[in-house]
């Protein structure tokens, strides 16, 4: 049984177990790990199912700049806890839970907003497995203590008093608690270390600069290092807690080959 036929029969076991409402697997992995790629494989092999990342969640541009304003400026940038509308996706999961169709959000990264709900796909009435997708979904919050030292240039010039990363940790130990409590089944993709993120990310905005978007959408070397650093201190501290509690940890090597898989027990 190849790796991915094995993935599906987890999968298929655990929807079994969940006749009531759709299963949500949650599928973790830093910046550029293949949570997309692998998204898509499951999503043709599967029945009746829905697709949903955590990047369309995002707050509108406007609400990213009030928090910027009310808060911390590092909450202009998109992506850590903070900057996801966590309503939105309970209500997305609300309806599919009710049996109901629904709309699933989209961001456009392009213009770095969300795009017009008109767009947004539907996800069928009786969706019966939802695969939600994101960097840090299913991510748990840092003990306080942990917060104390800046985990890279980026805190230690601009969040001097922690004030950023310390609201980050409390949405993550709040609200996205609720979101992610919502997951019956976690994978994740396990990243041989942070190092290989920024790489991972260089190709990303590579394959964006071939696909021919506008200049303007994509980042130079120094924009993405300064990008990443946000992710940094998260993405490090998933790496070190999430492989002894995900259901299923695909291990990576530095060319996103996977050299080991930890599967569920029987």
């Amino acid at each position: 049984m190849s790796p991915d036929d094995r993935l599906i029969a987890a999968i298929e076991a655990a929807a079994a177990q969940s006749p009531d409402r759709p299963l949500v697997v949650g599928i973790c992995g830093a910046q550029g790990s293949g949570k997309s790629t692998l998204v898509a494989r499951l999503a043709q092999r599967l029945d009746r199912v829905a697709t949903l990342s955590l990047d369309d969640l995002y707050l509108t541009r406007a609400e990213r700049e009030a928090l910027a304003r009310d808060v911390h400026p590092l909450l202009r940038t998109r992506g850590v806890p903070g900057t996801h509308d966590i309503d939105l996706g309970m209500a997305v999961m609300a309806s599919l839970d009710r049996g109901a169709a629904v709309r699933l959000p989209r961001f456009d990264k392009a213009i770095d907003d969300r795009s017009p709900e008109t767009s947004w796909p539907t996800a069928a009435a009786n969706t019966r497995i939802m695969l939600f997708e994101g960097w840090c979904v299913g991510a748990l919050p840092q003990e306080s203590e942990a917060l104390a030292e800046p985990a890279n240039a980026l805190e230690r010039e601009e969040d001097r008093d922690g004030t950023w990363r310390r609201y980050v940790n409390d949405m993550l130990a709040g609200p996205y608690r609720s979101l992610f409590a919502r997951i019956d089944f976690l994978i994740f993709l396990a990243a041989p270390g942070w190092d290989v993120v920024h790489g991972w990310r260089l190709e990303q905005e590579e394959a964006l600069r071939q696909s021919g978007a506008p200049g303007d959408a994509i980042m130079t070397t120094a924009d993405i290092s300064r990008f990443i650093s946000h992710y940094e201190r998260l993405t490090r501290h998933i790496l070190a807690e999430m492989p002894e509690r995900a259901d299923i940890v695909m291990f990576l090597d530095a060319n996103r080959h996977g050299i080991s898989i930890d599967w569920p027990s029987p």
